[in-house]
């Protein structure tokens, strides 16, 4: 017994002692990727850097360049777009624009937002803002209506003198969702997202080429189109209280019984 005792008590101290190391040893969820934003933009949807909600994406180019980005949206997410362009020391008035396209390459209307803007001679920087709208899950083949899946970024001049052409700038984007949820929510759901958008994979190949990759957006549970949204609680809410009006409206107008009025029947 006091064999049996001892022993027990040894692995329970061997367990505490192992249990603290085992923890140290095993990988944290933010050691598991590098966690940095990018620094650099592609030139093409094709080669659009991928960038998550709530990066901050930095890139380095010259005016006239096109500089893109993509990021994921989901059902029920109201993107906002915000880019700043530091521009050089010296330089005339230019005009910037930000425009943002969905997996199918269509421009997307900004809700409200400065999506261009003109910047004086020697100012030092111009911020730009795009708010989308609500994605929805699901919409009719000829509208425009936004859907969860890749959306595409791209900022630009679109006005400046020709000796400001070439001149070195960098900029920085960022884009952050608000969840609208059922206020917005739409009956039925699409399948799959909105075709994934293609992009380049930061990692090199063995000879040194990039390859392109279908992008790897979206959670791990997949995509949340469907059709559970919190429309179904308000919608419950409402037909109790439209019950509860109907008994309290029968139980004010049926009366206490006979009116006294009334003779007997015999």
């Amino acid at each position: 017994m006091r064999i049996t005792r001892t022993l027990g008590a040894a692995l329970l101290a061997l367990g505490l002692a192992a249990g603290p190391a085992a923890a140290d040893s095993s990988p944290s969820p933010s050691a598991s990727g590098d966690g940095k934003a990018p620094t650099q933009a592609g030139t093409s949807f094709r080669t659009a850097t991928e960038i998550e909600q709530g990066q901050q994406a930095t890139a380095s180019g010259s005016t006239g360049d096109y500089l893109y980005w993509s990021f994921p949206a989901d059902t029920g997410q109201r993107p906002t777009v915000k880019a700043t362009v530091k521009l050089p020391d010296t330089h005339g008035s230019q005009t910037w624009q930000l425009d943002v396209y969905d997996g199918l390459r269509r421009r997307q209307a900004c809700q409200y937002g400065a999506q261009t803007r003109t910047a004086a001679q020697g100012a030092s920087s111009v911020e730009l803002a795009c708010v989308l709208r609500t994605v929805r899950g699901w919409s009719e083949p000829w509208a425009d209506d936004p859907l969860p899946g890749t959306y595409y970024v791209r900022l630009t001049v679109v006005g400046l003198g020709a000796s400001d052409l070439g001149l070195p700038v960098s900029a920085e984007v960022r884009v952050d969702s608000k969840d609208i949820g059922g206020a917005a929510a739409v009956d039925g759901s699409l399948g799959k997202p909105l075709v994934p958008g293609i992009a380049v994979n930061t990692e090199e190949d063995e000879d040194g080429s990039k390859s392109a990759v279908l992008s790897s957006f979206g959670s791990d549970d997949g995509w949340s189109s469907g059709w559970w949204s919190d429309r179904w609680v308000w919608t419950a809410i409402g037909g109790i209280l439209a019950a509860l009006a109907g008994i309290g409206g029968y139980a004010l107008t049926r009366g206490t019984g006979r009116p006294s009025r009334v003779p007997p029947s015999v």
